[in-house]
């Protein structure tokens, strides 16, 4: 098993007082996912000291985003640039996925990573509903207003934003209000 626990080049490479590492490293543990990427998302961020902590704060930067598509996957953007948001998922490739429990910077304590938004976790798959700005399908290229990844992250998965589906439920409470 490697020891990420003192490698500050991976996001969440240092262990903060109260955090809690897995007794295994994920990455290592069997594939069964078998994933594949279908892109790439180019952004502004070539670092993690760069990259915004989440999307209202890349907005705030008023930056936008291109998300390259593969040349096989292109024929899947067929009907995309009939909607105005887009779901997309993404691979944090470098970022640790053995702390289970962490203590975020802003935070006075620990909490599991599951209660968090934080890239390090055992799959580190990020989720983003970003405005679409523009496609072009035949050349694989989404443009969209934000993103808060590091540049050539590797793209997952697009799906549509769907208002019947995806809308904010009205009593909805975020969970660090009480």
């Amino acid at each position: 098993m490697t020891d990420t626990r003192h490698k500050p080049d991976l996001i969440g490479g240092e262990q903060r007082p109260g955090e809690v590492a897995l007794p295994f490293d994920p990455a290592r543990a069997a594939a069964d996912a078998h994933l594949v990427f279908i892109g790439r998302i180019r952004t502004p961020w070539a670092t993690r000291h760069d990259c915004p902590r989440n999307l209202r704060i890349a907005r705030e930067r008023g930056e936008g985003a291109t998300v390259e598509v593969d040349p096989a996957f292109r024929p899947g953007l067929s009907g995309l640039d009939g909607h105005d948001h887009v779901v997309l998922l993404y691979w944090l490739d470098r970022a640790r996925r053995d702390l289970i429990v962490q203590r975020p910077r802003h935070a006075t304590g620990a909490t599991g990573v599951f209660s968090l938004r934080s890239p390090v976790r055992p799959n580190p798959i990020g989720l983003a509903t970003v405005r679409l700005l523009a496609c072009d399908a035949a050349a694989g290229r989404l443009s969209v207003d934000a993103m808060d990844c590091i540049d050539g992250t590797p793209l997952l998965d697009i799906k549509p934003w769907l208002p019947t589906v995806d809308a904010v439920i009205d009593d909805a409470a975020d969970g660090a209000a009480g």
